[in-house]
């Protein structure tokens, strides 16, 4: 399996070290591990901006917004509205793309990110449905939508030109620093929002305090924005990427020739993005709908997984290192094959049990995600990678990820915890199915 994705349009792992090594004479500003603080910075403050909203939509956004349905038909309405981000991000990928071939990279980051940054300060100013009715529902969705195109647009190719500039044999170390910034940013967003919803009275959080959030969102874009542009409009920076031919290719072109990569990519990581929000935000919905524990109680027992899903995701890089990539991709979906044969059961336990549910998960999780980025880039000529990985990464979300608290929450509340199961086999059957059609294509080649 280690073999899987490594196509004739990879160079030779010695080439690639010589040309790492010309690359650092020519242009030693340019280090790996700066270019990797700039992925770790650039993912967290997009991950908080995402798990602020999912959080608020298990919390918050049923009674500000949906008052006049049923908690649980509420809950179910903000998912809608959750989903259409990851909808919007393969258009947010096209639109800035254009923006950056018209213009250059530095502007489309910027506009990018401003537009991430307002979206998200947009929501907390936002009325509720007492006083604007329908329109509050309407703009919801479409700062959402833009938080999904502005997404979509603040790929800035860091991860790419990070797995191009470094030795062969940590690949897999620094493949999954970029990956951190999940992790790292839902346990910044659960422990904010546990502060808020422990610390107010529960009518004082649902009219002011669920909006600090927000605030503090649009405060990390503009911090996450110069520390991303210090690096990227640098003239080392602009260098390497042009030197490595990373540069924004047009949609249609890409789906006229890389189309298979594309799917291949996206669904070869299905494993990871299916559990992604079904240890995230799932959990924390349907606890919230029953009695065994307290939001309070899921938020602090996230806050801790988020940290195993930390220390998972550094493990993935000394594994991967180890195995190959690959090869830890699909060993990780297996075992969340065998995970989710055990997910009714835990969740449908008591307090212990549904803890173990998140801390398990979150540990699969941290090792699977770690490693998601290196096989969504790498099958792909150089000279398409830039613009295929971010639309790669694209459709894996919105396959995986997109509609998973959704579709659990609505058909565990009617068929049972057994759709989580489904749900999660089908994503580690799709990653094991991708891999092994990925292998034959490279065997024939």
């Amino acid at each position: 399996m280690s073999s899987t994705f490594e196509h004739h349009h990879e160079p030779s792992a010695s080439a690639l070290a010589q040309g790492s090594e010309r690359l650092h004479a020519d242009h030693a500003k340019v280090a790996p591990g700066e270019i990797a603080i700039g992925v770790v910075i650039g993912r967290a403050s997009e991950y908080f901006d995402f798990f602020v909203f999912g959080i608020a939509s298990v919390l918050v956004f049923p009674t500000v917004f949906f008052p006049f349905k049923d908690r649980l038909d509420g809950m179910l309405l903000s998912f809608v509205i959750f989903a259409l981000a990851f909808v919007a991000r393969p258009l947010g990928t096209a639109i800035f793309m254009a923006m950056q071939r018209r213009w250059s990279r530095g502007t489309k980051l910027t506009a990018a990110l401003f537009l991430l940054g307002t979206a998200t300060a947009g929501m907390a100013f936002l009325p509720g449905y007492d006083v604007l009715g329908g329109r509050a529902i309407a703009l919801l969705a479409f700062f959402r939508m833009l938080q999904g195109i502005a997404l979509g647009g603040s790929w800035d190719g860091l991860p790419s030109l990070l797995a191009l500039n470094t030795p062969a044999q940590r690949r897999g170390w620094y493949a999954m620093l970029g990956q951190l910034g999940a992790p790292i940013g839902f346990m910044i967003a659960s422990a904010l929002f546990l502060f808020l919803y422990t610390e107010l009275s529960i009518d004082d959080f649902l009219s002011w305090g669920w909006r600090y959030p927000f605030f503090v969102a649009f405060a990390i874009n503009v911090v996450a924005l110069f520390a991303r542009l210090r690096l990227v409009v640098t003239e080392e920076y602009t260098q390497l990427m042009e030197e490595r031919e990373l540069e924004p290719i047009g949609m249609i072109e890409m789906l006229r020739t890389q189309d298979h990569n594309i799917f291949l990519g996206a669904f070869a990581a299905l494993a990871s993005y299916a559990l992604f929000h079904l240890v995230t935000v799932f959990p924390l919905s349907w606890i919230a709908l029953g009695t065994t524990q307290s939001v309070g109680d899921v938020l602090t027992v996230q806050i801790i997984g988020a940290c195993v899903g930390i220390l998972g995701t550094i493990a993935s890089g000394f594994i991967a290192d180890r195995i190959g990539r690959r090869t830890t991709l699909g060993l990780l979906a297996c075992l969340i094959g065998i995970f989710s044969f055990f997910a009714p059961w835990l969740l449908g336990g008591g307090r212990a049990a549904q803890d173990a549910f998140i801390l398990v998960g979150f540990a699969l999780l941290g090792v699977s995600y770690g490693q998601a980025a290196g096989t969504v880039t790498s099958n792909f000529p150089i000279r398409f990678r830039y613009t295929g990985a971010a639309l790669t990464s694209d459709v894996a979300w919105l396959i995986g990820a997109a509609f998973a608290p959704l579709v659990a929450l609505g058909l565990s509340s009617k068929f049972g915890l057994a759709a989580v199961s489904v749900y999660l086999l089908s994503g580690a059957a799709c990653t094991l199915m991708a891999l092994r059609v990925n292998r034959a294509l490279a065997a024939r080649d």
